[in-house]
């Protein structure tokens, strides 16, 4: 008998997976900060098992999330990126994937770390939810509103207020396991 997960991921095993091993845990990798809000971004307007089933073709796709080495792609860079249907072909979001590598370089230069910078929103602790069913999570909260104002300001693209959370849910930032859910059962056995 399998654990009961929060419902959103149903039974495909590669959601599972993710569920059961990263959504919800806290992220302070840097280079994963990164993947993640590519990600997110990339997922507006699909589905995230659409995202996640990707994610490998990402990776490769854009040089396994190095910030530095996609700030200096050039047009040819592009033009194969668009042609590579293994990643979501969007020209605005594979621009707006550089020009983000672009402003997530700044930050590190400003904050130190991008890590430093991103937890800020959340006091560096992970807020803990524990909602009984899906009609109770947020698409959004003051907490990412802030976040994709600030984002937005430093000039990053694709981080509106929804996708910011998603964000924060995917790198720890929030914990949303349902309370039925075993992630959310074990976590509090953990104290």
């Amino acid at each position: 008998m399998s654990p009961e997960r929060c419902s959103w991921c149903g039974t495909d095993r590669l959601y599972c997976r993710y569920h059961d091993r990263e959504w919800g845990v806290p992220v302070h990798n840097d280079r994963r900060l990164f993947e993640m809000l590519i990600l997110e971004g990339a997922q507006a307007g699909l589905s995230w098992i659409t995202i996640l089933r990707k994610r490998p073709a990402y990776r490769r796709a854009f040089d396994r999330f190095d910030p530095r080495t996609i700030a200096r792609y050039d047009q040819r860079k592009i033009r194969t990126l668009l042609a590579d249907p293994g990643i979501v072909r969007n020209r605005l979001k594979i621009h707006g994937t550089v020009k983000n590598a672009k402003a997530f370089l700044a930050v590190q230069k400003e904050f130190g770390s991008f890590d430093a910078y991103i937890w800020r929103f959340v006091g560096g602790q992970p807020r803990v939810n524990r909602p009984r069913g899906p009609g109770d999570v947020p698409a959004r909260t003051p907490a990412s509103n802030a976040m994709s104002a600030d984002l937005k300001r430093r000039s990053f693209t694709f981080v509106g207020s929804t996708i910011c959370y998603a964000f924060m849910q995917a790198v720890g930032m929030v914990d949303d396991h349902a309370a039925t859910c075993f992630r959310a059962k074990t976590r509090a056995a953990r104290g």
